[in-house]
């Protein structure tokens, strides 16, 4: 398990392209035939993949975490943003469709990831499945809950005159599958649009990270972070990562259209809990 220590908006002029990458950006989080995971100390969160790759692939547990197994005082959301697969959750199977969102509770030992097998109606030609992973510190817990795409709450957000046009998709939230802490969902931009959350904003009260997914091969996300009135950017690529600190804000323009997760814990599960970073504020 990778470690990434928090860091503060005075830190952020010092660091150079690397610095950011370094610190913010997960550029490996889909590796075949393991569990990647980064533990970052803001919220304690930790985010990582998991790519069966056609064998079974248990959730392992983290030496750093200090735990008996890796959810015994955590909660973990996934969304697969690959093909078809299964995640079984203490004896009990899901199957999750590309874009599907599984919510396992605090307590749950035995995690194992798999590719859905030709028996369930699916080509064994099919791309493998991809499982986005994000864990969140919960001190009660909730059931285990699967909703696939299209049947959380649906928000469409933006105008194409400005090019943000967008279907955001709550799948983990307090009117939704409940949490102890993390808030998570998919939002896909419509053709023709390439901003995402824009005006921007920051919570100071939550951690957000967001994965960068169906971008394609030639195309990228700038992504904004930092203080509104000290920004920065990360160029990003396909199915890789961000962190962002409560205190930065978290936007971003691509070449093309583009889909990403966006997960969140920290002290509350309001969405509309947002300090507005107007444009005209930005610098």
């Amino acid at each position: 398990m990778e470690q990434r220590y928090a860091t503060t908006p005075d830190q952020l002029p010092q660091f150079d392209t690397d610095d950011l990458r370094a610190r913010y950006l997960v550029e490996r989080v889909f590796v075949p035939g393991e569990v990647t995971a980064v533990y970052t100390h803001h919220d304690r969160i930790v985010l990582g993949g998991a790519v069966p790759a056609g064998k079974q692939l248990p959730l392992l547990t983290f030496d750093e975490l200090r735990a008996e197994y890796s959810l015994a005082n955590r909660e973990l959301g996934i969304v697969n943003v690959g093909g078809t697969g299964t995640v079984t959750a203490d004896g009990q199977t899901y199957t999750l469709p590309k874009g599907a969102c599984l919510y396992i509770g605090r307590g749950t030992r035995d995690v194992v990831f798999a590719d859905a097998p030709p028996a369930d109606g699916f080509a064994e030609s099919e791309a493998g499945a991809q499982f986005y992973l994000f864990s969140a510190p919960a001190h009660t817990t909730c059931p285990t809950q699967l909703v696939l795409k299209g049947e959380g709450t649906v928000r469409e957000l933006g105008d194409q005159l400005t090019s943000n046009r967008r279907s955001l998709n709550q799948y983990i939230h307090e009117h939704g599958i409940r949490s102890c802490q993390i808030m998570m969902g998919v939002t896909e931009l419509h053709p023709g649009s390439m901003w995402n959350t824009m005006p921007a904003h920051t919570h100071d009260r939550r951690t957000e990270c967001y994965l960068y997914f169906d971008v394609p091969e030639d195309a990228r996300v700038i992504h904004l972070l930092g203080e509104p009135t000290e920004t920065r950017h990360l160029v990003t690529a396909d199915r890789q990562a961000v962190i962002s600190p409560s205190w930065s804000v978290h936007s971003g323009v691509g070449t093309a259209a583009y889909s990403f997760v966006w997960a969140m814990a920290g002290e509350n599960q309001s969405f509309d809990d947002m300090d507005p970073a107007p444009v005209t504020v930005l610098r």
